[in-house]
C-alpha cells in the first residue's frame, strides 16, 4: 500500500534488540525456590500491559542457564502456541524480566516507541500468521527468519505519539462497550435456564403454591425399578402433575445409525441426514451447516429403524456437550439421523414441544447426564437409559399454555443472544477498521514538521555500522528485589542500546 509522506517500510527485525527465552531446568531447585527475577510465559500474556509473572527465577537460574535478563519498556510476543492458530499475545512489559521458550520480545531503538512495535504487531495480526507460521509444526510456531523480515509501516517519531494515544483512545472505549455486552451474554444462560427450569416442573404456575405440591406426584411410577434413577426421590410437582418414565408417554424412543461413509451424500440428496452438530444449543435444527443426504433406497433399508418424521423430539447422547435438544421441522415429510441422537416420538399424553421442553431442562438433563460413561474423551449415555428416564407430565392444556409462555420468554433471550452475537462482531471489525486507519496514516493528521521515518531508519542503520561487529555480551545480574516499574507514557528512550542487557540476540 502506499505510504503517507514521512513514512517508511521497516522490517520488525530493524525496529529494535530481540531476545529469544528459555526454561531454566526444572529439576534444579535452586533455579526455582524462592526466586525474585519474573519469568514470563505465555500464561502471563494477554493484556495490553503485563503486569506480573506467575513464575519466577532465581539469580542461579540466570548465571546457570540460558535465559537472560530482557530490559523494562520491552514489547513480548507468543511464538509458539496452539493460540497461534487464531490469535498473536502481545503485551508491553514495564519491568525487567525472562522469558520462556516460548516467546520473544524486542526492546525498542530510540525514536521508536514500544507502542507503536506492540500495534504494528497487533494490526498486521493475520499477515504474521499467514506469512510467518511454520509447516508441519505439531505446536501453532512463528518462524524466526519469517518474522524479522515482515516489514511495517513506520510513521514520524512524533506521528508515532499521536496515533497511538488516538488508537488506545478509541479502543479503550470499544473495549469497555464490549466488555458491558459481555457481561449482559454471562447473564443470557441463566436466565434461559430458569425458564426452562420453573417451567418444566411448574414453578413458573402463578397459582401453584406450597399446598398445591402433592407428594403423590411419583405414584405413576410405584412398582417400577431403574438402576440409573431414584424415582421415589424425584421432587413434587403440582397438583394434577405427574412424574413418568419417558417409554410410557413415549411411542417409540430409538437411536440412529451411520452408514458407510460412500452412502452419505454431503450437499444434496433425497433423504436429509442429521448429525449433533445440526442440532443447536438454543433448540433448533439447523441444516443449513454442513447438510448431509442419504438416498431413499438406504433410508428404507439400511436405516429404516432411524428414521424420524416432523414432530419427533432429537437429543444428542454422545458430546459433549450432550443433550442439544430439538423438534424435528416440517421442511422435508421424512428424515434420518445417526448414532449419537436418539429420538423421542410423543405419545397422545404429551406434546412433542412440551417433551422438547422438558428435555432441555437443566433438572431433568443433570439426571441423563449423571448417567454418561466416558470413554475416550467422549460421554455417552444409553438408549435404556433414556426410554426409563421419569419426566414431569402436567394436564395436557396446561402443556399448551406453559410451551406458549415460555416460547415467548425465550424469544426474548434469543433474540437478545442474537443482538449480542452482532454487537461483538461490530466491535471486532471496529477496532480493525482502528487499526487500517492508523497504520495507513488516515487516523490522525500528518505534521509536515516532523523528521521522515527514513531519516530515523538511516540513523539506526549507521549507528549499528559504526558499532561493526557485535559487542561481546555480557551477562546481567537482575537484582534482588526488583520492584515493578510503572511504564512511562511517553516511555523513556535510552540513547543507546545496553551491551550488558544482550543474550540470545535474533540476527538482524
Amino acid at each position: 500500500m502506499d505510504l503517507p509522506a514521512g513514512w517508511a517500510w521497516a522490517r520488525l527485525g530493524d525496529l529494535g534488540v530481540w531476545y529469544g527465552g528459555g526454561t531454566p531446568a526444572k529439576n534444579r531447585p535452586e533455579f526455582w525456590m524462592d526466586g525474585s527475577t519474573p519469568w514470563l510465559s505465555p500464561k502471563d500474556m494477554g493484556p495490553e500491559v503485563v503486569s506480573a509473572t506467575q513464575n519466577h527465577i532465581t539469580e542461579a537460574a540466570v548465571a546457570g542457564s540460558a535465559v537472560r535478563i530482557v530490559p523494562s519498556g520491552s514489547v513480548a510476543i507468543v511464538v509458539r502456541s496452539g493460540i497461534l492458530e487464531r490469535i498473536i499475545p502481545v503485551s508491553l512489559v514495564p519491568f525487567e524480566t525472562t522469558l520462556n521458550q516460548d516467546m520473544k520480545a524486542v526492546r525498542a531503538h530510540e525514536g521508536i516507541l514500544p507502542r507503536w512495535i506492540a500495534w504494528s504487531l497487533r494490526a498486521f495480526e493475520r499477515q504474521i500468521l499467514r506469512e510467518s507460521r511454520k509447516a508441519g509444526t505439531t505446536v501453532a510456531s512463528l518462524a524466526t527468519d519469517a518474522l524479522m523480515d515482515l516489514r511495517v509501516p513506520l510513521a514520524p517519531i512524533g506521528e508515532q505519539y499521536r496515533i497511538v494515544d488516538a488508537i488506545e483512545d478509541h479502543l479503550s472505549r470499544l473495549q469497555a462497550a464490549t466488555e458491558s455486552m459481555a457481561g449482559a451474554k454471562r447473564r443470557i444462560k441463566p436466565f434461559t435456564t430458569s425458564v426452562l427450569d420453573r417451567t418444566a416442573l411448574g414453578a413458573s404456575l402463578a397459582t401453584c403454591s406450597e399446598q398445591d405440591a402433592v407428594d403423590d406426584s411419583q405414584h405413576l411410577l410405584a412398582g417400577l425399578s431403574s438402576k440409573r434413577f431414584d424415582y421415589a426421590a424425584l421432587p413434587p410437582l403440582p397438583k394434577g402433575w405427574f412424574w413418568r418414565r419417558s417409554a410410557d408417554v413415549c411411542e417409540f424412543i430409538s437411536s440412529g445409525s451411520t452408514p458407510k461413509a460412500h452412502l452419505m451424500h454431503p450437499g444434496s440428496g433425497e433423504v436429509p441426514f442429521l448429525k449433533v452438530y445440526n442440532i443447536t444449543q438454543d433448540g433448533r435444527v439447523d441444516f443449513t451447516n454442513k447438510p448431509t443426504y442419504i438416498d431413499r433406497e438406504t433410508h428404507e433399508s439400511q436405516l429404516k429403524r432411524s428414521r424420524v418424521r416432523p414432530g419427533d423430539v432429537l437429543t444428542n447422547i454422545v458430546g459433549p456437550p450432550l443433550g442439544k435438544t430439538a423438534v424435528v421441522p416440517e421442511d422435508h415429510p421424512e428424515w434420518n439421523i445417526n448414532q449419537a441422537i436418539v429420538a423421542f416420538r410423543a405419545g397422545p399424553e404429551v406434546q412433542p414441544e412440551w417433551l422438547a421442553l422438558v428435555l432441555r431442562s437443566p433438572f431433568v438433563l443433570s439426571m441423563l447426564q449423571k448417567t454418561a460413561k466416558a470413554t475416550a474423551g467422549q460421554f455417552n449415555v444409553a438408549l435404556s437409559t433414556c426410554r426409563e428416564l421419569p419426566l414431569p407430565v402436567p394436564p395436557m392444556d396446561v402443556q399448551l399454555a406453559l410451551v406458549a409462555q415460555s416460547a415467548e420468554l425465550l424469544e426474548v433471550s434469543d433474540r437478545f443472544a442474537t443482538q449480542v452475537a452482532s454487537v461483538s462482531l461490530r466491535a471486532q471489525n471496529l477496532r480493525r477498521a482502528v487499526l487500517r486507519r492508523a497504520f495507513t496514516g488516515s487516523l490522525v493528521p500528518q505534521d509536515s514538521a516532523d523528521e521522515p521515518a527514513s531519516a530515523l531508519l538511516d540513523r539506526i542503520r549507521a549507528e549499528r555500522e559504526a558499532r561493526g561487529a557485535k559487542p561481546k555480551r555480557a551477562v546481567r545480574r537482575p537484582r534482588k528485589t526488583a520492584a515493578p516499574e510503572t511504564l512511562p507514557s511517553p516511555p523513556a528512550l535510552s540513547t543507546h542500546i545496553p551491551t550488558t542487557a544482550v543474550q540470545q540476540e535474533l540476527p538482524l
